[in-house]
């Protein structure tokens, strides 16, 4: 599991998380939502060791994430990320940027790393564009790679930092089709995501946050239909209308 505890994180004098606390079980989906600059993709960004926290701890089962003897190559085995932006190699074939981290991190033959890049490619619908490059496809296609690339390196967690906001809308749902493929396979995922009605239909939990706190944390149907909190409920009006 995941278990964050008291993070802090600053960047200079702006303070972007101010204490959070947040457990994600095996099999989990969590969606974090809330306003811009309020913490939630630096949250993903200290999850996988890419910001250094000013404090607290982050463990990934049993990897204390910042400790300084942490081997980051291990836990970024662990720890599937997409971005917003998908940031694929144009030179290379869809088959090629699928298989490279397998065999550059994990140290795969190019055989083995091929296999289960054809495996992951076909499972997010991309089976037949092994030979084309990335620059020739869609946008929507583009992001399903990513994801097919951070499946590759067998992850035990997937972490998603608003995978569907640089796309247009008709793409939008392709990608958040794989999502659901992914939970239905029982991945453990942190989405950090507007599409409220795509966070309400998969979240085991729903974290709102607001100013580098987590406002409300609950079930999809606690934070979303029910919020308790007057921010939740000012952020759900303002999104949702």
């Amino acid at each position: 599991m995941i278990q964050i505890r008291g993070v802090h994180k600053s960047f200079g004098d702006l303070e972007v998380l101010k204490g959070i606390d947040l457990d994600v079980e095996k099999g989990e989906v969590v969606s974090v939502i809330g306003g811009s600059g309020s913490g939630k993709s630096t949250l993903l960004y200290c999850i996988n060791a890419i910001e250094p926290i000013n404090g607290g701890e982050i463990i990934v089962d049993d990897i204390n994430v910042h400790k300084k003897n942490t081997d980051q190559n291990k836990l970024r085995e662990k720890l599937g990320m997409v971005f917003q932006q998908w940031n694929s190699f144009p030179h290379l074939t869809v088959l090629e940027n699928a298989a490279l981290a397998p065999q550059v991190v994990r140290g795969l033959s190019k055989k083995d790393a091929f296999e289960i890049a054809m495996k992951e490619l076909e499972h997010v619908g991309l089976g037949d564009k092994f030979d084309e490059y990335p620059t020739r496809m869609s946008g929507g296609q583009q992001q399903r790679l990513a994801i097919a690339r951070a499946l590759a390196m067998e992850p035990s967690y997937m972490l998603f930092d608003e995978v569907t906001s640089a796309l247009d809308p008709e793409l939008v749902g392709e990608v958040l089709d794989t999502l659901r493929l992914l939970r239905d396979d029982g991945m453990t995922m942190i989405c950090v995501t507007h599409e409220i009605a795509f966070a309400k239909e998969v979240s085991d939990k729903v974290a709102f946050f607001h100013e580098g706190l987590i406002e409300e944390i609950g079930s999809p149907n606690e934070v979303l239909e029910n919020p308790k909190k007057e921010r939740t409920q000012q952020f759900l009006s303002k999104v949702l209308h």
